[in-house]
């Protein structure tokens, strides 16, 4: 099986994120990268099924030169192949960002023969769109599910299951070659290993520059969400501090009146 794994490099998680003076970009001089951890379970699920079955990997992101270490980190845990699709550091928007990676499977797939399956994670962890790979489905003309925790590949299909409303379980099964995008909790991904971060570092990754799309979203402004503040009274100190605890604890309903 010939598997195609789709990342994104974001601001690792729990980072605190600090925008421009303008306005129009996150400063990124003091945070770390790392893919969404949607995409992390994509890799990890594709490494299992042709740890499994057999077949070929390989991993591509739309990025900056410095994407580069996401797909090492790919390929340190098994991914064979990778693919940056370079830019100058821009934020693309879904649709730019869909038709720039049609454009390099096409690509790909033209000299190399059809992936099988085509992973996304189902969201990016910053911006959250939902859309790019079912934007890349359409465009290929294949079947796509999304919300995904549970693979099962097979003889010229996949079935695949995802949580439904009320705690049930639905399920698909898809022709192949087929787009599916993953959840996190699909598997537990393992960590890279020194051997295998060595081999990964020696490994040459295929680069293209595509050309930038136009058509899609405007960015006009990014703004911080509001930050939660908290306040603190002291009541009293020691047993002065006795009377004022009685009060609030009757205001509040704790304590009778």
């Amino acid at each position: 099986m010939n598997i195609l794994v789709c990342v994104k490099r974001v601001p690792a998680t729990g980072g605190r994120i600090v925008l421009t003076p303008d306005g129009t970009d996150i400063d990124t001089r003091y945070l770390g990268f790392t893919v969404s951890p949607h995409e992390e379970c994509a890799v990890e699920e594709a490494v299992r099924i042709v740890e499994g079955r057999g077949g070929s990997t390989t991993v591509l992101t739309l990025g900056p030169a410095a994407a580069e270490d996401q797909l090492r980190d790919a390929m340190a845990i098994g991914i064979e192949r990778a693919i940056l699709l370079e830019t100058d550091g821009r934020d693309w928007d879904p649709v730019a960002t869909a038709r720039a990676i049609v454009e390099a499977i096409r690509a790909q797939e033209s000299a190399n023969g059809p992936f099988d399956l085509i992973l996304f994670g189902n969201e990016s962890a910053d911006s959250g769109g939902f859309q790019v790979g079912i934007r890349v489905a359409a465009a290929l003309g294949r079947p796509v599910v999304t919300g995904i925790k549970s693979l099962a590949p097979g003889e010229g299909s996949v079935v695949a299951r995802r949580e439904a409303a009320g705690g049930g379980w639905e399920t698909f099964e898809l022709p192949l070659p087929a787009v599916v995008s993953v959840k996190e909790g699909i598997n537990l991904p393992r960590y890279p290993s020194v051997p295998g971060r060595l081999r990964a570092r020696k490994k040459e990754i295929e680069r293209s520059t595509p050309a930038w799309q136009s058509g899609g979203l405007d960015k006009v402004v990014l703004r911080l969400p509001a930050t939660e503040t908290t306040q603190a009274e002291v009541l009293g100190r020691g047993a002065e501090a006795a009377p004022a605890v009685v009060d609030l604890l009757t205001r509040i309903g704790v304590l009778g009146r």
